[in-house]
């Protein structure tokens, strides 16, 4: 992927030195997935793995609302009509969006604005920091639609962001986590005014960006795949992390800087 000429088919991308922007287009609607946006999303951050000049990745709000979740028309009408093996080639597509935000080594920043429901609560879910606002409203409303709240690993990582309890609340209940709340819940890092949310967000990519870009992709590996380890297995595998974060020339600038009383400049290398 070029992401200078990169020019998806189904969600609108920008990209300015290391930033990439991505947001859903279908904002008279707010935003809903469709079968051909899930795709494209999923082979588009499977590509960023490859794709060194992207450092950071916001995804962001389109016409004041991030997302409606999967659109009622386009997706949930024909999956009624479906049979079990193209239900299941379905659900598998969906959380394979998720498996490709988490692997991406890219840290991906959802800036909520508006509506993030169903599907479209769970890119924010899947992605490394939240940046909300005051009005957003968060839902998994997956039981309004008859449905269980485990879809697209909600009942695996929710639970790890904002504890069990508060969890079962949001999947049980079905109902929406207003900004402040989940900001107070530790779900979003932070919150902004609508005006001033992609600016916040931007503070956030540009901070990531001066960074060691390169041992901020090992941390965020790490910080998945810890997740199914043992206490003696995670520092093992973190030790065989930071010494391959130790060959880097990044290391290197850090110290000399250190000794010259500078600040590094890192180059993700």
């Amino acid at each position: 992927m070029n992401p200078e000429t990169f020019k998806p088919e189904n969600f609108c991308w920008s990209y300015d030195e290391g930033i990439a922007t991505i947001t859903l287009d279908r904002p008279e609607r707010k935003n809903p997935l469709t079968f051909e946006s899930y795709a494209e999303l999923r082979d588009t951050f499977r590509d960023l793995v490859y794709t060194k000049d992207v450092k950071v990745i916001i995804f962001a709000p389109n016409g004041g609302n991030f997302s409606s979740g999967g659109d009622v028309h386009d997706i949930i009408g024909p999956l009624v009509k479906m049979n079990m093996t193209e239900l299941l080639d379905f659900t598998r597509m969906t959380g394979d969006l998720v498996k490709a935000i988490r692997s991406c080594p890219q840290p991906v920043i959802a800036a909520v604005d508006g509506i993030s429901v169903g599907a479209g609560a769970i890119i924010p879910m899947a992605s490394d920091l939240r940046i909300g606002t005051p009005e957003c409203k968060t839902a998994f409303l997956f039981n309004k639609v008859g449905l269980a709240g485990c879809d697209m690993g909600a009942c695996a990582i929710l639970p790890r962001i904002i504890g069990q309890g508060r969890a079962c609340e949001l999947l049980f209940l079905g109902r929406s986590m207003s900004g402040k709340e989940g900001e107070r819940w530790g779900y979003f890092n932070s919150i902004a005014e609508s005006k001033d949310l992609m600016a916040a967000a931007l503070r956030y990519a540009e901070k990531i960006l001066s960074g060691p870009t390169f041992a901020n992709g090992i941390t965020k590996n790490q910080l998945n795949h810890e997740w199914n380890m043992s206490i003696d297995t995670a520092i093992e595998a973190e030790a065989q992390a930071q010494a391959i974060c130790m060959q880097t020339k990044d290391f290197e600038r850090a110290y000399h800087a250190f000794v010259n009383k500078e600040k590094p400049e890192f180059e993700g290398d």
